[in-house]
């Protein structure tokens, strides 16, 4: 293997680091605002301002951006290449609409069994920028194993996740099943957010993808949470701690490393180490920080049996 693509593992366990310490400073905001969506909205809001002054006195990103708009006009960007960050907000979405009924686990499952069975389908269609890559028995195996992992790991854990929103009232008759699909369907749209944020970063670099993603995110948590608050009204008070706002900047870090990470690994090894990473990353805050939940056997367990996915998936990359 190549010294890129070896990098680019290490980028991905970086990136799932990245994901589950947002999860833990989000969730945490989410339960001070008793709205996971709100606490969302906080966070791309103030990932996208820092984004925008970056950009503000940033010559050469403000060149990148350029040439996003350039390639759009003239075709080699397709529009749908830049909504991407819908993804974002529609997992969002099915986290607070679903974990509290389905509970972690099943949740847990259903999305990491979407996002890395859609893995395999985006890179057999070339859909990111590093070309087709066909599916073949070691890469279906490995993500096969990567869901087990996931299964194993959050079976020793139950309940929602701080932040979780209650069930709407539209929802609670729904079947099982029902709840299911819909984080399912959010695990399938992360492999594609990763495979176009990839397509924008290769034109006009990772940050313009970045700033693409938040855009877009942005604006569809504001109509969620704007549903919301029609129902609920708005929070009534903010926490002052610093450190609860912080997971808009970790986003902005680990979208824009997977959008160059995906060029050189693909969306299928860039699934399997990110959720790797966001494992291993729990069971050290669970360390460090504990919750109700605890460190679980199980949750290690897990954990070794996606590094085995990760080394089964390498193997096949070459």
């Amino acid at each position: 293997m190549i010294a890129r693509a070896r990098l680019g593992l290490g980028f991905g366990l970086c990136i799932g680091a990245g994901v589950a310490v947002q999860g833990r400073i989000n969730g945490a905001l989410g339960a001070r605002l008793h709205d996971g969506i709100a606490a969302a909205t906080v966070s791309f809001g103030l990932g996208l301002l820092v984004l925008v002054l970056v950009f503000a006195f940033s010559g050469r990103l403000r060149e990148g951006a350029a040439r996003v708009r350039v390639a759009l006009a003239a075709g080699t960007l397709r529009p749908w290449h830049l909504l991407g960050g819908l993804c974002g907000a529609l997992f969002v979405a099915c986290q607070g609409l679903t974990v509290a009924a389905i509970g972690v686990t099943a949740f847990t499952v259903a999305v990491v069994a979407g996002q890395l069975l859609s893995s395999l389908v985006v890179d057999r269609l070339g859909v990111a920028p590093n070309g087709r890559t066909p599916v073949t028995a070691l890469r279906f195996g490995a993500a096969a194993l990567a869901v087990i992992a996931v299964l194993v790991a959050g079976s020793g854990r139950s309940g929602a996740p701080i932040g979780a929103l209650s069930v709407p009232d539209s929802l609670r008759g729904a079947p099982t099943a029902l709840l299911i699909v819909l984080p399912a369907l959010a695990g399938i749209g992360m492999a594609w957010q990763q495979a176009v944020n990839g397509r924008v970063g290769a034109v006009g670099g990772a940050l313009s993808a970045t700033l693409t993603n938040f855009c877009v995110g942005l604006v569809a948590l504001v109509v969620l949470e704007g549903v919301i608050v029609i129902d609920s009204g708005l929070p009534t008070e903010f926490p002052t701690r610093p450190w609860l706002y912080v997971g808009g900047l970790i986003g902005v870090g680990f979208i824009a490393l997977a959008a160059l990470t995906v060029r050189w690994i693909g969306v299928l090894l860039l699934g399997l180490t990110s959720v790797a990473g966001q494992l291993l990353t729990s069971i050290v805050l669970d360390i460090a920080a504990p919750t109700e939940a605890g460190l679980s056997v199980t949750a290690v367990v897990g954990s070794a049996l996606t590094l085995v996915a990760v080394g089964i998936a390498t193997r096949s990359h070459g």
